[in-house]
């Protein structure tokens, strides 16, 4: 069996919806396409569709084999693309992967360049806070914070990043600076999170151990810029990325406190599949984002990067 194409007629089958439009679309045989499924299915010992007289339905390992299938025929039709174009320019669809406030706020202004730069090449940038399976997924390259399980990916620091505690000087002057993390029962804080509750922020209780605080907010929002905004106006004490709140901070509008506190910071990664960076558009867009921040310094400019934990 040439699994090669059988993986690209099984691809085929899943878009066109049955086995006799793929056969069409093809085009081959209705009985060269039923083969070749067959044959994956015996192959890799279970059963990839449900057929019947009216549908055709994935399997649960169908559509895992589906998103895998697909994502190895891209990087096949990619190493040909550029093997006959006798050179090695970036081109194709690149697939990014990271956390929204940084995918929207850092990432997407870098793209308007990068892509004058390679023209040949189109970025599919996708912003999600929860983790994700690069490979099921489709996903090239992908932004990640804190400490990396073991794993096949390859992982490429960008940098160490910093979470802080801050508010307004007239809430400030109205219920007093903490001076330690275990004041903050007293004051009114804003939470980010999804589902409101109880809270949870980290510092350092000293220099080799860590705390962490429950918080019982006042204010809970799934925005950290929604946040900031009410932080500005007084609504209390807010935990952001230093970096969303650097010109604030320079100005004065904000005031950082328990700096003495603050946990260390996290590195950010950059992740790719091991065959995915040997290519010449994620070598690009990696080294793109590498030299970017190291040339202005964008964590240190905007008080490091943060995570959201």
């Amino acid at each position: 069996m040439d699994q090669f194409a059988a993986l690209a007629t099984f691809v085929r089958v899943v878009e066109a919806g049955s086995l006799s439009a793929a056969a069409r679309a093809l085009p081959s045989s209705l009985t060269a396409v039923s083969r070749q499924v067959a044959a994956l299915e015996r192959h890799f010992g279970t059963r990839l569709l449900h057929r019947t007289t009216r549908r055709l339905a994935l399997t649960d390992d169908g559509h895992l084999l589906y998103e895998r299938a697909k994502a190895i025929l891209a990087e096949l039709r990619e190493v040909e693309a550029t093997f006959s174009a006798g050179q090695q320019e970036p081109s194709g669809r690149l697939r990014v992967s990271a956390p929204t406030l940084i995918g929207r706020l850092l990432i997407a202004p870098m793209l308007a360049e990068f892509l004058r730069r390679y023209p040949s090449l189109s970025v599919d940038l996708q912003l999600v806070d929860r983790s994700i399976d690069m490979l099921e997924e489709g996903i090239h390259l992908a932004l990640r914070i804190g400490e990396l399980p073991d794993s096949e990916l390859i992982a490429r620091k960008l940098g160490d990043i910093q979470m802080i505690v801050c508010a307004c000087p007239s809430y400030l002057e109205r219920s007093g600076v903490p001076q330690t993390p275990h004041q903050l029962g007293a004051h009114d804080c804003c939470v980010f999170s999804e589902t409101p509750g109880i809270g949870e922020w980290r510092f350092l209780e000293d220099a080799s151990s860590e705390c962490k605080i429950q918080i019982s907010a006042r204010l809970w929002v799934n925005s950290l810029e929604a946040l900031v905004l009410a932080a500005k106006e007084g609504a209390g004490l807010v935990r952001v990325p230093s970096w969303q709140v650097a010109g604030e901070l320079a100005t004065g509008r904000l005031r950082r406190v328990l700096q003495d506190y603050e946990p260390p910071p996290a590195p950010l990664y950059l992740l790719s599949q091991s065959s995915t960076l040997a290519s010449p558009k994620s070598r690009a867009f990696a080294d793109y984002l590498a030299a970017l921040w190291r040339k202005d310094n964008l964590f240190a400019a905007r008080a490091d990067v943060a995570a959201i934990s």
